[in-house]
């Protein structure tokens, strides 16, 4: 089920994809990925019944975009087209942590799409001089980083758990056999 609709939405995607289209276009279409795509992976943890996936969703989008927030409004750059905080790209974190949430919660198989289609939103912002190329590079590390960093993968059978305080940190990864 979850297949068929990630495959779907994914063709829907790239069908509507605006390619040649003019910065309007491109604008709406990262516009749509930056919501879409996060409701995309609500919609996939709704389907698999998936309730610890919902808080790992919420908590990787709170943290994307309030990094994202709290950058943008300290490091003062300016986009390209003249306007302000520029830097990071928020529609970008927002599209590469609903992606790397997928990604990282039910495998590269399923979020391929996801990730494709949020670089599609970077590749966007760029185009339509919303933004510099350093400031999705920076979004999507962000979004992509608090996917990973905060996403628990589904698979019980293999846990990779970051830990930290104030003396030090470090990762575990376990697995049955």
């Amino acid at each position: 089920m979850v297949r068929r609709f990630s495959v779907a939405l994914a063709a829907m995607s790239i069908i509507a994809s605006p390619a040649a289209a003019s910065d309007k276009a491109w604008r709406t279409f990262a516009d749509v990925g930056a919501i879409g795509i996060p409701v995309a992976a609500a919609t996939i943890t709704y389907f698999e019944d998936d309730r610890r996936g919902v808080i790992d969703l919420i908590e990787t989008g709170a943290v994307a975009l309030g990094t994202t927030e709290i950058l943008k409004y300290t490091v003062h750059e300016q986009r390209p087209n003249g306007g302000e905080h520029s830097f990071p790209s928020g529609h970008t974190a927002s599209a590469f942590a609903g992606a790397g949430f997928i990604h990282a919660r039910y495998g590269w198989q399923m979020g391929l799409p996801f990730e494709l289609l949020a670089a599609g939103v970077g590749f966007a912002r760029v185009h339509t001089h919303d933004h510099h190329w350093y400031d999705v590079v920076a979004g999507a590390a962000i979004g992509e980083g608090s996917a990973f960093l905060l996403t628990r993968r589904l698979d019980r059978n293999t846990s990779v758990t970051a830990y930290g305080d104030t003396s030090g940190g470090g990762v575990s990864f376990a697995t049955r056999f």
